[in-house]
C-alpha cells in the first residue's frame, strides 16, 4: 500500500498491472485502459442528483447504508469496467471493485481515539478523495455509478480522480489488512519505524508466508469481509479465492498478483534479480500488438514559412506556413522591446496555414520577431519555427545597395623565403654548438 515509490520498482508494477485508465503517452489526455466511462456534469457551479439508493460505506456501522435523500455532486462517472483473470486464475469482479472503495472510504476516514485503520502516509491522501465521494450505485456485474464533489473543464480528469478500480484481488488486501490491523506489520515506512515493526511486503517470501497464514484462517472460520456480505447472499463464494491465493504463495514464494500483461514468476533477494513473464495462460482482453500504434509518434513540424521581406504594412501579403502532423498553429509576433504585439491561432487545411498581419493588428515600423509553434492532437510536444523580420511602411525606400561578388587578386612572391630559410638553420646550428662548447669548458 505505502510502497512502489521509487522508480525501479514501479516500472515493473506497472508491467504487471493495469489500470481502468491512464494518460495518453504523447497527449497527456485519459485514455481507458480496462474500463470506458461516461461523465455527466453541469458545470462546477451547479449538481447532479444522487440517486437515493447509492450507496456509501459507515465506518461506525461497518456496513454500506444508502446515501438518503436530496444529497447532490458536481459529477457523475458511469464505468463499463473490463475484466480478466487475476494471474492466480479466477475471474475479477464486481466484488474486487466494492473492497477497494471500502478501503478507500475505511482507510481515508476521519481518525478517531485507538483507530487502527489509519496510516500516517496512506490515509491523508486517500481522505482527499474520500472527502469528495457522494456515493456509489452499482448497475450490473461490469457497471458502476461513482458521484463525486470534484469538477473540471476535461471530463477525463473528472474520470480519473472518480475512478474505481483494484490492482490486487480482495483477498490478498484482506489478508494484509488484518495483519496490520492486529498489528504484526505496516502498510508504509512512517508506521513501520513509528511502531517498530514490520514493513509489510507481498514481494519478501516470510511476509508471502504470513499473507497465506491469513488466508488459511480465513478459509478454516468461513470469513467473509463485512465490506462484501451484503453482495454475497450465499456462503461459500471465497472459498475459491482463499483456494487460489494459497496455492499462487506456495509455488511462487511471493504474494504479488495483478491483473497485468506480464506477471510476477520470481524474485531472488540474494541476486538480486527479479523475473517477470507474459500472461499467456488466462483470458487476458488484449491481444499482443494492442498499443503498436504508440511505437511511432508523429510529431507535428514545419516545413516552411514563405512571406515577403521586408513586410510592407498595408500590403496585405499573407504568411504561408507549410506544416506536417499537425492541426493547428499558434503565432506570436514580438516586437524589438519583447513585448507581443500580435497573436493568434489558425487551423490547419491540407497541412497549410495562412497568417496576415493587417487584419488583425495595428502594427508599426521596426524589427520585430515572428514565433510559430505547430500543435497537434495527438502529441502535447509542439514544433517551435522563429525569424527576425523588418517592417516598413508602404512609402518607405529601400535603398539599392551594389553588393561586389568579386574580389581583387593580389599577387604575393614568395622566392626569398627559398633563401632566408637555410640561412634561419645554419645561424641555429651555429648557436647550439657554441652553447655545448661553453658547457664543456666549465
Amino acid at each position: 500500500i505505502g510502497g512502489l515509490g521509487d522508480t525501479y520498482s514501479n516500472q515493473i508494477w506497472l508491467s504487471i498491472t493495469d489500470p481502468v485508465l491512464t494518460g495518453h503517452p504523447f497527449s497527456g489526455e485519459m485514455m481507458p485502459i480496462k474500463g470506458t466511462w461516461d461523465v455527466e456534469t453541469n458545470g462546477i457551479n451547479s449538481s447532479v442528483q444522487v440517486p437515493d439508493d447509492a450507496i456509501k460505506w459507515n465506518s461506525d456501522s461497518m456496513r454500506w447504508e444508502k446515501v438518503g435523500n436530496e444529497i447532490s455532486a458536481k459529477s457523475k462517472i458511469t464505468f463499463d469496467l473490463k475484466f480478466n483473470q487475476w494471474h492466480h486464475g479466477p475471474e475479477m469482479n464486481m466484488d474486487d471493485i466494492i473492497y477497494s472503495v471500502y478501503f478507500l472510504s475505511e482507510w481515508g476516514s476521519e481518525r478517531t481515539e485507538n483507530d487502527r485503520t489509519y496510516d500516517a502516509d496512506f490515509s491523508p491522501q486517500a481522505s482527499q478523495i474520500l472527502n469528495m465521494l457522494k456515493g456509489i450505485r452499482i448497475i450490473d456485474e461490469n457497471t458502476i455509478e461513482v458521484y463525486t464533489d470534484f469538477w473540471h473543464f476535461d471530463s477525463g480528469e473528472i474520470a480519473s480522480w472518480g475512478s474505481v478500480w483494484s490492482s490486487m484481488p480482495w483477498e490478498i488486501m484482506a489478508s494484509m489488512e488484518q495483519i496490520v490491523i492486529d498489528g504484526k506489520s505496516s502498510f508504509s515506512r512512517t508506521e513501520s519505524i513509528t511502531k517498530n515493526i514490520n514493513w509489510l511486503s507481498l514481494i519478501i517470501p516470510n511476509d508471502a508466508n504470513q499473507v497465506k497464514m491469513q488466508l488459511i484462517y480465513f478459509e478454516d472460520t468461513k470469513h467473509v469481509p463485512d465490506a462484501l456480505i451484503q453482495f454475497n447472499s450465499q456462503n461459500g463464494f471465497q472459498n475459491i479465492r482463499y483456494n487460489s491465493s494459497q496455492e499462487w504463495i506456495n509455488e511462487n514464494n511471493h504474494a504479488v498478483i495483478s491483473n497485468g500483461p506480464f506477471y510476477l514468476d520470481r524474485y531472488s533477494p540474494d541476486s538480486r534479480m527479479i523475473v517477470i513473464k507474459s500472461f499467456d495462460y488466462g483470458d487476458y482482453v488484449f491481444e499482443q500488438g494492442k498499443w503498436k500504434e504508440f511505437e511511432n509518434v508523429e510529431f507535428p513540424s514545419i516545413n516552411s514559412v514563405e512571406f515577403v521581406e521586408p513586410y510592407v504594412l498595408g500590403s496585405n501579403e499573407e504568411v504561408h506556413v507549410s506544416t506536417e502532423n499537425s492541426s493547428e498553429i499558434h503565432y506570436f509576433v514580438i516586437n524589438s522591446e519583447g513585448k507581443i504585439i500580435l497573436n493568434g491561432i489558425e487551423q490547419i487545411v491540407n497541412n497549410k496555414a495562412t497568417i496576415n498581419f493587417d487584419e488583425k493588428s495595428d502594427m508599426i515600423e521596426g524589427v520585430n520577431t515572428i514565433k510559430i509553434f505547430a500543435a497537434s492532437d495527438e502529441v502535447l510536444k509542439p514544433y517551435e519555427y522563429s525569424k527576425s523580420f523588418i517592417i516598413i511602411s508602404e512609402n518607405t525606400e529601400i535603398p539599392n545597395t551594389e553588393i561586389m561578388n568579386s574580389v581583387k587578386e593580389s599577387k604575393v612572391d614568395y622566392w626569398y623565403a627559398i633563401l632566408i630559410i637555410p640561412i634561419l638553420i645554419v645561424i641555429a646550428a651555429l648557436t647550439f654548438r657554441k652553447s655545448r662548447l661553453s658547457a664543456n669548458n666549465k
